[in-house]
């Protein structure tokens, strides 16, 4: 993410933010050199910046809700919003998927 400068390192390092924040159980590791968030040892999102746009992803991507139709993406658990400089993004929409990955997850901890 640091590697990345100017829009995309901005972008990316927002969205890591966000989900930094969902709690103080959340845990950071790089996963594929990605930044991933962490819910104990189960990841729940991470961020990927890329040449022209960042990912960020969902882990459980496919069973989380998303009323706003943000996800991106056809594998049997992953998905992702993809994000570019200049394109508006449904901030709140997004902030509501970050915030129901982790739900998602830390739920999963206390049932599983």
């Amino acid at each position: 993410m640091h590697e990345h400068s100017g829009e995309l390192g901005v972008i990316a390092q927002e969205w890591f933010e966000v989900m930094r924040a969902c709690g103080e159980d959340v845990r950071e590791l790089l996963h594929d050199g990605h930044p991933t968030a962490c819910v104990a040892d189960a990841a729940f999102g991470y961020v990927n910046a890329f040449k022209d746009h960042v990912n960020v992803g969902f882990f459980r991507g496919a069973e989380i809700t998303d009323p706003e139709g943000l996800l991106e993406g056809t594998g049997k658990f992953m998905r992702h919003v993809k994000l570019r400089p200049g394109c508006n993004v449904n901030a709140t929409a997004l902030r509501k998927l970050i915030d129901t990955a982790y739900t998602d997850m830390k739920g999963r901890l206390t049932t599983g």
